[in-house]
């Protein structure tokens, strides 16, 4: 049996020890009960956040660009985030924890994702200084001149929410490190897809787009029944 993995529960911030070949068990919290892996949103509030991040897992982080009210998320976060039940459990054989963090009331988030079919875990920091801290949330008191602080560097954003990817691990003294962290095109390792369309002739083919990635759409929302064909015969 391995060394046992100390995972917090999302439920009451227990610390669990549970060997890595037993993550895949759904298993539950000591104190509790409850399941300590979720695969639906909870809420990250300010004094949970050390908690989570007390686990041995290095905990990866999407910044997911969903506010409160909006209608829906991002469409580029979106697209990042349709390639992540496929890495999660590949992520947690490497003992590589994955967390989707966004503003938005747990409420919203959990409506937007049963909308897409999406299963990975979804915290909200709503009421909470979290996305503030990383530079990924803006309010008025953040523009300077029409700009803000993103990307290591102060640059105009239009949105109050921007897109990232951040790690946390412990050290041998168990003090929790803020590791990496990347942002605007940076996020580009989360899309799998585009590297496929690299491979093309055409690439990404966006020279003529307003801007970059204007061609995505939520992937409920793209047009369907095309005809062409493709090159071994089948119909697309």
């Amino acid at each position: 049996m391995s060394e046992p993995l100390v995972i917090p529960c999302p439920h009451c911030n227990g610390l669990n020890r549970i060997p890595g070949e037993r993550l895949g068990d759904a298993p539950k919290c000591g104190r509790c009960k409850q399941s300590v892996l979720l695969n639906k949103p909870f809420d990250l509030k300010q004094g949970d956040y050390a908690n989570q991040i007390k686990g041995d897992l290095p905990l990866l982080v999407q910044h997911f660009m969903l506010g409160p009210g909006w209608a829906e998320g991002c469409k580029s976060c979106s697209f990042m985030a349709d390639h992540l039940d496929g890495m999660a459990p590949h992520l947690a054989q490497r003992d590589i924890a994955l967390l989707v963090v966004s503003r938005a009331p747990l409420a919203e988030i959990e409506a937007f994702r049963h909308r897409m079919g999406w299963r990975f875990a979804w915290a909200s920091s709503h009421g909470s200084a979290f996305n503030h801290d990383f530079n990924v949330s803006f309010g008025p008191q953040d523009r300077v001149d029409g700009a803000v602080f993103y990307n290591f560097r102060m640059t105009p954003f239009p949105a109050e929410e921007a897109p990232g990817i951040s790690i946390f691990c412990k050290d041998d003294a168990g003090a929790v490190c803020h590791t990496y962290s990347t942002f605007g095109r940076g996020v580009e390792v989360m899309m799998g897809t585009y590297g496929l369309i690299d491979l093309t002739p055409r690439g990404r083919d966006e020279a003529g787009l307003d801007h970059t990635m204007a061609w995505v759409r939520h992937h409920d929302r793209y047009e369907t029944g095309g005809t062409a064909a493709a090159c071994c015969g089948a119909r697309t």
